[in-house]
């Protein structure tokens, strides 16, 4: 597997999908944007930077709520869905889009921010540990003094025993009447370091005729204590852990 994890075309063939991965996509960007200012209020947070913005499930609620927002992803695709989405809700004044991973980062956006987010289990697609601890430094640098950050992602830990295979996903009933299902199958491969590839299936269709395609991602399954022993050895501190509904939430500060 390639020492850079290239994830862009599994992102742009599911954004047209993105949404439907989610139980209430509106509900989601709300609780979204209202969590992330839960975190940023009083704390002289008005300058965000979301690492990986995907569709904007993140972006989208902060300019609402009058942040100043750069928004970067790897994937035209989602990018492309991001903006989409910023000009229906009005906000494609406040945004700033970029196309650019974790490891460009910093040749691509220029700091300092209040608030460096990475939200949606971006994180452990970086499946290298110097990329992992590159990617780290680079929030750090890109942060100001007394800056945040937050990386949201699914904890692997209790995973790695069991090592799941089949994992549910949603169902929901369309405008037309037809369903659209999505379920995943997991595909576990030994390391160092240990790797897990998600077999995504999109199901659509109704009555007797349903068709099925599948997406593949790959992941390196990293628990929360892995990522706050990065953040901390990178020179951030008061790390918390807070779980976030779907996954874990890492919220540190850059001393200063």
């Amino acid at each position: 597997m390639p020492a850079r994890n290239n994830t862009n075309s599994f992102y742009d063939q599911i954004a047209r999908y993105y949404p439907l991965l989610f139980r209430d996509w509106e509900v989601q960007m709300e609780r979204e944007g209202l969590g992330l200012r839960s975190i940023f209020r009083n704390q002289g947070v008005s300058r965000i930077l979301d690492a990986s913005c995907g569709a904007g499930a993140q972006a989208i609620p902060l300019a609402q709520l009058g942040y100043e927002v750069t928004a970067a992803d790897p994937s035209p695709g989602m990018l492309k869905k991001a903006a989409e989405f910023a000009r229906q809700y009005s906000v494609e004044d406040r945004i700033h889009f970029v196309k650019t991973d974790f490891i460009d980062l910093h040749q691509h956006v220029e700091g300092p921010f209040d608030a460096i987010i990475s939200k949606g289990n971006a994180l452990p697609h970086v499946t290298e540990d110097a990329e992992i601890e590159a990617s780290i430094r680079n929030f750090h640098r890109l942060l100001r003094p007394g800056g945040f950050v937050v990386i949201g992602m699914r904890d692997f830990g209790p995973f790695m025993e069991d090592r799941p295979r089949f994992l549910p996903g949603r169902a929901h009933r369309l405008d037309d009447g037809s369903d659209f299902i999505t379920f995943d199958l997991w595909e576990w491969r030994d390391g160092p370091p240990v790797l897990a590839r998600q077999n995504l299936f999109i199901v659509q269709g109704k009555g007797r005729v349903y068709q099925t395609e599948r997406r593949r991602v790959i992941f390196r399954p990293l628990s929360t204590d892995e990522v706050k022993v990065v953040l901390l050895e990178v020179g951030f501190v008061a790390v918390e852990d807070q779980f976030d509904r779907s996954e874990r939430m890492l919220v540190a500060r850059k001393p200063g």
